[in-house]
């Protein structure tokens, strides 16, 4: 799969091509439902497929200081829709003289004179251009102007007990906020993920005999509430073995997110206590799937009940994985 930074990326002799647009954060359901139906459009008319992206997120430029808690990184959405047959990432850098475009400068000099578009799939809900004032009838009508399909889909949804769900990266972001990592597994497809470096703490797991990887996530992360979880750790990347944690291999873990109340700690962390392993895992870029929650964050009596409670929470956390 190609990536490209930006409009000036684009190769002055590309052909034809289909697209669909979109933040795709998360790259949950729904999207993958827009990005199979494009990628069958491309396939079908012998062309390739680009999915078109912005950065940073549209309402941190719309509205500053806005900016939604993040579900994927660009990194992880390009594996990932690269997994579901696109064949060029094309990321356009939002900023504020793009956001002035009107909808028709959009159409013709982005993608009628620089991508050559034959097909654009986009969700019904599509909005583009100054102030979002284009939508899917405006691009169908300039579609019949110069000569390129228009295919937009409704959103995905289930309905679950009483209620029907709306499968969005708002609806997921709520979910992870809520904690309910079952829910946010079943709009994305696989579970929420954070990555994130590992960084030395201050070393109180490992004297309680639970030695934890700090993992620091990137700004704007979605980080879900605070509560003990069982999740997978990766080491990502393709370097050498690490200590006895080989990269790309997933892990068992109980991971606590949360200030450590029973320390007074006021600072958030994300905590991973990995089972059966002993690597050093400073420094190391990793990646924390978070399946359920074992339980919210408590405040304990004394150290030998937290110590207690953190056994609980590992033979718990490897019984839920172990069945998945």
């Amino acid at each position: 799969m190609q990536r490209w930074r930006g409009q000036d990326d684009i190769p002055t002799d590309w052909g034809r091509c289909v697209v669909t647009i979109g933040v795709f954060d998360g790259v949950h359901r729904g999207h993958q439902e827009l990005i199979n139906r494009a990628v069958k459009a491309g396939r079908s008319r012998g062309v390739p497929t680009v999915l078109m992206t912005f950065d940073p997120h549209p309402m941190e430029v719309v509205f500053p200081g806005s900016h939604p808690a993040q579900l994927t990184t660009l990194t992880r959405r390009a594996e990932l829709v690269e997994e579901l047959g696109i064949d060029v990432f094309l990321v356009v850098p939002f900023t504020a003289d793009f956001m002035k475009l009107t909808p028709e400068r959009y159409i013709h000099e982005l993608l009628v004179e620089r991508l050559h578009v034959v097909e654009v799939v986009v969700g019904d809900n599509f909005t583009f251009g100054k102030k979002a004032a284009g939508n899917v009838d405006l691009l169908r009508k300039a579609g019949d102007r110069f000569g390129f399909a228009v295919d937009s889909l409704s959103l995905v949804a289930e309905h679950h007990q009483d209620e029907t769900v709306t499968f969005s990266s708002t609806y997921i972001r709520s979910c992870v906020d809520a904690g309910d990592m079952v829910a946010a597994a079943e709009a994305l497809g696989r579970p929420h993920r954070v990555e994130g470096v590992v960084v030395r703490g201050d070393g109180r797991g490992r004297v309680l005999g639970f030695p934890t990887a700090n993992v620091a996530p990137p700004m704007y992360s979605a980080i879900p509430a605070d509560g003990v979880y069982a999740a997978w750790f990766t080491v990502l990347g393709h370097g050498p073995v690490v200590g006895t944690v080989m990269p790309g291999e997933r892990y068992q873990a109980a991971v606590s997110v949360g200030t450590n109340p029973t320390f007074s700690g006021r600072t958030r962390t994300v905590e991973a206590f990995v089972l059966d392993t002993e690597a050093d895992l400073y420094g190391q870029h990793v990646a924390v799937d978070f399946v359920a929650r074992l339980r919210g964050q408590e405040k304990f009596d004394s150290v030998d009940d937290l110590i207690v409670a953190m056994g609980v929470d590992t033979e718990r956390a490897r019984t839920i994985l172990s069945a998945h």
